[in-house]
C-alpha cells in the first residue's frame, strides 16, 4: 500500500491566542527589517487583544530593549492611531485597548532621558509633531463623537494612560494644544450614570494640574469659565458616588455602625476620662474586625480612586457655581446620601487614618484645603452654618475615642468640626505631622471666626471641642522640647491655635448657644491653668509677639496666651478664695466650680484684643509644594486604575 503524503504533527501541549503569535513576530529581536504588510496589521487589529499576553511581553523588555526595537514600536503606535479611526467598531476598539496597554507599560519604563527616549520609542524625533497631533485629534474625536459610550470610554483610557505615564515629560503638551475639555464635557453630558463621570473627570483633574505653576494652563481657564449647570450637577453627583464608594472600602475593612450612646462615650463626653476607660473595656471586646490584619488593610487605603479628589479641589477653587451645587443636594433626595455628605464622610475616614501613610495624609490635606476654600467664602460658609440646610454625615468611628452619636441632620459646619476633632485625636504622635495640624486648626479657627463675625449660634457639642483643644495643648506642652526643634513651622501651628482659644474666650457669647456652654469653656480653661503657664514658658521663643497697639486696661501689650493665662488665673483665684473662706470643701465638685465661675463674671475683665479672628486668605501658590505632591500621587493612582493588580 502506497504511503500517505500526509503526516501527523504532534499536538501542542497548550494553545495560545493567534494574537500572541503576532506579538512575537512584531517584537522579535533580529536584524531583519519588519515587513510592512497591510495584511499583518489588518489581522493584528481584527483580533481581540490579549491584555495579559501583551503586558507579559512588554514587561519583559527593558528601556534599552525598547530603544533597540523603536522601528517596531513606532510602527505599532502609528498603525494603532490609524486603526482607531476605522469605521469598523471592532477594529477601533481593539486598537484603543492595545494603545492603553502599550502606553501604560512603555511610559512606565525608566528611560535615561525620559522625554527624548519616549519620543524615540513612540514616534521618532523627526515625526513627533505629526504623529502626536494625529493621535490627539483622533482621541479627541472619539471622546466627543464616538458612536458608543463604551468606545468613548476606551478613548479616555488611552488619554489617561498617556497623561499619567508621560506626566513629567513634554508629551502631555499635545493635549494642551488639542483641547480635550469640550470633548470631556460632552462625554459627561451624555453619561447615563454618575459612575461613568469618574474617568473623564479624573483626566480633567490631571490635565488641569499639568505644569499649572509654570505655564498658563488652558484647562484651569476652562474650569473658571465653565457655567453649564446640567454638566456641573452630573460632576457633583459623580464625585459623590466616588467618595461614597471609596468610603465604603474603609467600612469593608472594619464595620463601624454607630451603636448608640454607651456608658463609656457618655462619660468621655462629660470629661470623666478615667471612668470611661474602665467602662469601655467590655465594649471594645464586642468590636470584631472582619479581617485579621487591620493595619495592612488600612495602610493600603485610600484606594486609587482617591485621585478624583484632585479635580474636586480644582473645580472648588475655580468655579463658584460648582461650589454652590456641591453644598446643596442637586437631587433633593431624602433617602440618598448627598454628594457633599459623601465627601465629608470620606474625608472623616481618610483623616481618621491619616497617620498610616503619606498618601492618606496627602489626600487628607487636599480635602482640608478644599474645605478651607469653601469656608473662606462668606456666602458658602453661610450655607455650611445654616440650620435650615442640615445634612446627615456618616463619621468614622473605627478607633476610640469615638465621636458622639448624632442621629439627626445638622449643619455641615458641625460635621466639619467633628472631623477636625477626630483628626486631632487620632493622629497624635511624638513626631507630630505639623502640616496636618496646621491645616486642621486653621479650619476650626476660620469656622469660629465666621460664627463670631456673623453672630451665628451653632448648635454643637462645644464641650468636646474645648476638651480636645485643651488636651492638645497638654500634649504640646509635654513634648515641647522635641517639637520645638522638630519642625521650623511650629509657630504656624501654635499661634493660630492660641488665637482660636482666645477668640472663643473673648467672643464666645456671640456664637455659643447658651450660657452653660460658655461656662463650660471657662471651667475647662481653669482645669488647664497650670499647663497654660508651662506652655507659655516652653514655647516662649515661638510665640507671636504682641503689637504695641494691642494693650489691656493697664496699658500693657498682650498676646493670645496672656488672655488665656489671665482668665484661668482669675477664676482659679476665686476658687481658692472660696476655699479660704471655708464656704466650700477643699475638693470642689464640678457643679461648685461652675457656680464660682458664674459669679466670677462680675469681676472678670476680659482684655479686648483685635485681630484674633484674622487669618491668611488662601493663595494657591503658598500650597505649591503640597499640591505638586498630591498631583504626583494622583498620577500614580491613575496608573493603578488603568492596570489593576
Amino acid at each position: 500500500m502506497e504511503a500517505s503524503p500526509l503526516t501527523q504533527q504532534t499536538r501542542p501541549t497548550s494553545f495560545q491566542p493567534k494574537i500572541n503569535q503576532l506579538y512575537d513576530e512584531l517584537f522579535r529581536q533580529d536584524e531583519d527589517d519588519f515587513p510592512e504588510s497591510e495584511g499583518f496589521w489588518e489581522e493584528f487589529f481584527l483580533l481581540r487583544p490579549d491584555r495579559s499576553g501583551l503586558e507579559q511581553r512588554l514587561e519583559a523588555m527593558t528601556a534599552d530593549d525598547l530603544l533597540q526595537l523603536q522601528n517596531e514600536t513606532q510602527k505599532l503606535f502609528a498603525q494603532a492611531i490609524s486603526h482607531v479611526k476605522s469605521d469598523r467598531v471592532t477594529i477601533a476598539e481593539n486598537a484603543l485597548d492595545t494603545l492603553t496597554v502599550f502606553l501604560s507599560i512603555i511610559l512606565a519604563k525608566r528611560f535615561t532621558n525620559p522625554s527624548s527616549d519616549m519620543i524615540s520609542v513612540l514616534a521618532g524625533l523627526d515625526e513627533v509633531d505629526a504623529v502626536f497631533l494625529e493621535f490627539a485629534n483622533a482621541i479627541e474625536n472619539i471622546i466627543r463623537a464616538g458612536n458608543f459610550l463604551e468606545i468613548r470610554t476606551k478613548a479616555i483610557d488611552v488619554a489617561l494612560s498617556l497623561t499619567a505615564g508621560a506626566y513629567q515629560t513634554s508629551l502631555v503638551t499635545y493635549f494642551t494644544h488639542r483641547d480635550l475639555f469640550p470633548a470631556l464635557v460632552k462625554f459627561i453630558q451624555d453619561s447615563a450614570t454618575p459612575g461613568s463621570v469618574f474617568k473623564p473627570f479624573l483626566l480633567l483633574g490631571l490635565l488641569a494640574n499639568y505644569n499649572k505653576f509654570e505655564i498658563q494652563n488652558p484647562y484651569r481657564i476652562r474650569l473658571e469659565d465653565f457655567v453649564n449647570e446640567a454638566t456641573i450637577v452630573k460632576i457633583v453627583q459623580g464625585v459623590g458616588v466616588a467618595c461614597s464608594q471609596s468610603r465604603d472600602q474603609y467600612v469593608a475593612v472594619q464595620e463601624d455602625v454607630a451603636e448608640g450612646w454607651t456608658l463609656s462615650n457618655t462619660l468621655a463626653y462629660i470629661s470623666f476620662g478615667v471612668l470611661a476607660q474602665k467602662a469601655s473595656v467590655k465594649e471594645a471586646q464586642a468590636v470584631t474586625p472582619k479581617i485579621d490584619n487591620l493595619k495592612e488593610a488600612f495602610s493600603a487605603l485610600p484606594a486609587p480612586d482617591a485621585a478624583i479628589l484632585l479635580g474636586t479641589y480644582d473645580l472648588t477653587n475655580s468655579n463658584k457655581m460648582f461650589c454652590i451645587k456641591f453644598l446643596s443636594d442637586p437631587t433633593n433626595s431624602k433617602t440618598k446620601e448627598s454628594p457633599f455628605s459623601a465627601f465629608l464622610s470620606y474625608t472623616s475616614y481618610v483623616l481618621h487614618h491619616a497617620y498610616r501613610s503619606s498618601r492618606a495624609t496627602l489626600y487628607g490635606l487636599l480635602n482640608i484645603l478644599t474645605l478651607r476654600v469653601i469656608i473662606e467664602d462668606l456666602a458658602l460658609c453661610k450655607i455650611l452654618c445654616d440650620a435650615e440646610n442640615p445634612i446627615s454625615v456618616r463619621l468614622c468611628r473605627q478607633r476610640q475615642p469615638f465621636l458622639p452619636i448624632t442621629p439627626k441632620p445638622r449643619p455641615a459646619a458641625a460635621s466639619i468640626l467633628d472631623i477636625s476633632i477626630d483628626c486631632i485625636n487620632h493622629n497624635l504622635r511624638r513626631h507630630l505631622d505639623v502640616q496636618l495640624y496646621i491645616s486642621t486648626i486653621g479650619i476650626i479657627h476660620r469656622l469660629i471666626s465666621y460664627l463670631t463675625f456673623t453672630h451665628t449660634r451653632l448648635a454643637y457639642h462645644w464641650s468636646l471641642l474645648w476638651q480636645t483643644l485643651l488636651s492638645f495643648l497638654r500634649f504640646l506642652t509635654t513634648y515641647a522640647p522635641s517639637l520645638a526643634v522638630q519642625d521650623p513651622d511650629i509657630p504656624l501651628l501654635i499661634n493660630p491655635f492660641l488665637a482660636t482659644l482666645a477668640l472663643a474666650v473673648t467672643s464666645g457669647d456671640s456664637f455659643l448657644p447658651d450660657p452653660a456652654a460658655y461656662d463650660d469653656l471657662f471651667y475647662k480653661l481653669v482645669e488647664s491653668g497650670d499647663y497654660l503657664t508651662r506652655f507659655k514658658t516652653a514655647f516662649a521663643s515661638h510665640l507671636r509677639q504682641p503689637e504695641a497697639s494691642k494693650t489691656n486696661s493697664n496699658g500693657l501689650a498682650i498676646a493670645p496666651i496672656d488672655i488665656l493665662v489671665q482668665v484661668a488665673a482669675h477664676f482659679h483665684g476665686l476658687v481658692e478664695e472660696e476655699k479660704g473662706k471655708g464656704r466650700m470643701s477643699n475638693n470642689l465638685s464640678p457643679r461648685e466650680v461652675s457656680k464660682v465661675i458664674r459669679h466670677g463674671y462680675e469681676t472678670l475683665s476680659l482684655p479686648s484684643m483685635e485681630g484674633l479672628d484674622r487669618f491668611d486668605r488662601f493663595r494657591e501658590g503658598d500650597e505649591r509644594n503640597m499640591l505638586k505632591r498630591v498631583a504626583r500621587s494622583a498620577v500614580e493612582d491613575s496608573k493603578k486604575i488603568l492596570r489593576p493588580s
